[in-house]
């Protein structure tokens, strides 16, 4: 148990540096963006195709980053510029990524067994691979946590917090809501890209599929995040997404344990976000009840 438990926090580090960029669009920027699912995917296809090809994996896992960036910029150019909508221009990016994806490894999978790899270096410190990942996936949250923490205080992460909170008052004060959109879609998509390359590090392949899913587990790891561990202020609810991404991992982890098939799990996730997206309807059917019971009383 011991080990399942250790196996669900390396991948729920892992996976906090994409819940951090699900969070970007979703909460700070109020758009819904689907094109996470592709640049995931991206970002594990650039990192192993690049090792494999004998390149660096620390400089292997920043063109990664970088191929996100570029994702991120498709996605918002196509959306300010085209004046696409939000969540078309992020579906339209995911399936262009698909057949992009599959050009940069050249067929639908690509195992790193046996290569080099970001955990390479810790292991050599005489660590097992998941207290390397452990260790790793800490050192990069906590990093960029801090980067994150301080650039949304500077003046142009305080336009992009304000284009997403009230466009028109941005646009009042002279923002350019559009730029700003653009730039929280390239820091969103560069963080998922981000987190493909190291989730396939960890896995020891990367799959043009792995992507599939990955925005309803980023959400649901924002939900839960905020739920359990609040959300007072911005470093706060930084936090919140790490600690949601690890709990939700852990709670994957139960449910296996307790003998749910694997098949059932993206519909379990689903259900999960769901049910928690509806949590203020079902507060407002609540509220009258109790109102109506207290009149009784």
């Amino acid at each position: 148990m011991g080990q399942i438990m250790l196996g669900a926090v390396s991948l729920g580090l892992l996976w906090a540096v994409m819940t951090i960029g699900v969070y970007i669009t979703y909460r700070i920027l109020n758009i819904a963006d689907l094109s996470v699912e592709g640049s995931i995917a991206m970002g594990a296809a650039l990192a192993a195709h690049n090792i494999v090809g004998g390149m660096n994996p620390f400089l292997a896992t920043g063109v990664a980053f970088f191929g996100g960036m570029v994702a991120g910029l498709i996605t918002g150019i196509l959306h300010t510029r085209l004046k696409i909508p939000a969540l078309l221009s992020g579906i339209l990016t995911m399936i262009a990524l698909y057949s992009v994806n599959l050009r940069i490894m050249g067929k639908a999978n690509l195992s790193l067994l046996r290569m080099d790899t970001v955990y390479s270096t810790v292991e050599q410190l005489g660590m097992v691979k998941n207290h390397a990942v452990i260790v790793l996936g800490l050192f990069v949250v906590l990093i960029l946590v801090g980067i994150l923490y301080w650039f949304f205080g500077t003046e142009i992460g305080c336009a992009i917090r304000a284009t997403g909170n009230n466009p028109q008052m941005a646009r009042a004060q002279g923002i350019n809501t559009d730029n700003m959109i653009i730039l929280g879609l390239i820091i969103s998509n560069g963080m998922v890209a981000l987190s493909g390359a190291l989730i396939a590090q960890s896995q020891s392949f990367a799959d043009v599929q792995m992507g599939i899913g990955s925005i309803v587990i980023g959400l649901a790891s924002v939900i839960i995040g905020e739920v359990l561990f609040g959300k007072r202020n911005f470093f706060n609810r930084l936090l919140s997404l790490v600690l949601g991404a690890i709990t939700y991992r852990m709670i994957i982890a139960l449910v296996l344990r307790m003998g749910m098939p694997a098949n059932d799990l993206k519909l379990f996730t689903a259900m999960t976000v769901a049910v928690a997206l509806s949590l203020p309807v079902f507060r407002s059917f609540l509220k009258p009840l109790k109102k109506s019971g207290k009149e009784v009383i």
